[in-house]
């Protein structure tokens, strides 16, 4: 997994961040905002069905959920401000959904690809717990990230809209 934490491209590192927090349109589209994300793409994460398609995750037989895979530079921003951005746009309490999206591919999970990641993501959801929230959020290890298929990326900025149930709510 550590060998997730870097990449190189001319002569940068970079690190991968992937979160699953509902409809991963939403998702990606208030990433792609902060400070130091180089790019994001969305996918699917944490089943057992390799290569899968949009409608067989929406079967909810494939175990994946919708998620994002955030590169960005480490110089600009860490992992724990992308983090605490993930969860102050979605609903890290909601089981199962986002708003009116409803089914365990819109599962709330953070997928940490190192040991750094995951410290970080307990430590923040202690944080909320203390807060009061009932965080539903899961920590998995990273698998294999499937990208969606190419009609899911950018959604929001090809159709010149906005999230409809990702709000951006500050919780830290």
């Amino acid at each position: 997994m550590e060998e997730l934490k870097k990449e190189s491209n001319m002569g940068t590192d970079h690190e991968i961040a992937i979160f699953a927090g509902g409809c991963f349109w939403g998702v990606e589209h208030l990433m792609k905002k902060a400070l130091g994300v180089i790019s994001v793409e969305a996918g699917y994460i944490g089943g057992h069905k390799e290569n899968p398609t949009y409608e067989e995750v929406c079967r909810h037989n494939t175990g994946h959920a919708e998620a994002v895979r955030i590169t960005f530079d480490p110089s600009k921003t860490s992992y724990e401000v992308l983090a605490k951005l993930f969860f102050e746009i979605h609903d890290p309490e909601q089981e199962d959904g986002q708003g009116p999206d409803l089914g365990d591919q819109y599962r709330s999970e953070i997928f940490y690809t190192t040991s750094e990641q995951k410290e970080v993501a307990e430590k923040l959801v202690a944080d909320l717990t203390a807060k009061g929230y009932r965080v539903a959020t899961r920590i998995t290890p990273a698998t294999t990230f499937w990208r969606a298929e190419e009609y899911h990326q950018n959604h929001y900025e090809l159709r010149g809209t906005e999230p409809y149930c990702h709000i951006y709510t500050k919780r830290f």
